[in-house]
């Protein structure tokens, strides 16, 4: 019998998915990385969100694994390299957090737009902070989308909702027609800086992206400007972020991802243009249900494919 190995929590209609299909389930979300490279050489395949590490060792220890199987987005947690060494199938569902992460940037945006996390604080201080707090509408701002991808197009068909010109930046061909759904006009990443007021970051973490906000990007911006990351955190240097925060070079700030999770010790706790949450962008019960559901339906698929389940 095929046996799959689940190491982080995942809905459980996946796990009802891959059983129907025949297929051992051993369920052991919050598995240690030691406890998992002990365990693993018994399976063929193995689940993960974004907490557990498929690195190197733990593939070389994985005997019998035919697939990885990543419930999201992000495959940065799992050897790709190494993977491929072993000529194991890599699956993902990227299309499964689309609406809950572009949901939550916008989000972002009208928090700090309007200072929604101080005025909570403070009120719950016992203050009255009317005069204090005036904010600014996203409806005719500029909103600039690095990364034109199935999110940044999803955040990009919200904010023209709302009102919003869309500038749009990516280092791959995006499709005209993609472009004219959402009235969005490509532009080169110096030009998106200079004129948005607010920048949403929607881009995987890699050589070339690590730290493309820096602070020469962030002095770029406008002063009004409000930049959002809810992608991979070291996509921002965050010492520079927190220098143009403090000194005012830009407006604030919204931050679902962050260089080092969580950011324990982090300077930009301190502030209150920025606004924080503790890497949610799919944390959705939709988004979850679909993620697993999906990933169950694709391990069933290429395991049919592979004449390992009938």
């Amino acid at each position: 019998m095929v046996r799959a190995l689940v190491c982080d929590p995942v809905d459980e209609a996946a796990l009802t998915l891959l059983r129907d299909a025949g297929i051992e389930v051993v369920y052991r979300p919050g598995i240690s990385s030691e406890e998992l490279i002990g365990e693993i050489g018994g399976f063929d395949v193995v689940v993960v969100r974004g907490r557990t590490k498929i690195t190197s060792s733990v593939i070389d220890a994985g005997r019998a694994l035919k697939i990885i199987g990543r419930a999201g987005t992000g495959l940065d947690n799992i050897d790709l390299a190494a993977a491929e060494r072993r000529g194991i199938v890599v699956l993902n569902t990227p299309e499964a957090p689309v609406n809950a992460v572009a949901e939550l940037v916008v989000g972002l945006m009208i928090a700090v737009a309007r200072k929604i996390a101080l005025a909570d604080r403070l009120m719950k201080e016992g203050k009255w902070p009317k005069h204090e707090l005036l904010g600014t509408e996203l409806s005719g701002k500029v909103l600039g989308v690095i990364g034109f991808g199935r999110i940044g197009r999803r955040v990009a068909e919200i904010a023209r909702a709302i009102g919003m010109r869309i500038l749009a930046y990516d280092i791959i061909d995006i499709p005209r027609e993609v472009l004219q759904q959402t009235d969005a006009t490509l532009v080169d990443l110096d030009r998106l800086l200079s004129e948005s007021d607010f920048i949403t970051l929607h881009v995987p973490l890699t050589d070339d992206t690590r730290h493309m906000i820096n602070e020469e990007r962030l002095r770029r911006m406008k002063r009004g400007a409000v930049i959002v990351n809810a992608s991979r955190g070291a996509v921002i240097d965050e010492e520079a972020l927190y220098r143009a925060l403090r000194e005012g070079w830009i407006a604030g700030a919204a931050l679902d991802v962050f260089e080092r999770e969580p950011p324990v010790g982090s300077k930009l706790l301190e502030l209150d243009n920025v606004v924080l949450t503790p890497h949610i962008g799919a944390e959705t019960r939709e988004a979850q249900r679909l993620a697993a559901t999906l990933l169950a339906e694709r391990i069933v698929s290429k395991l049919r494919e592979m004449r390992l389940i009938g």
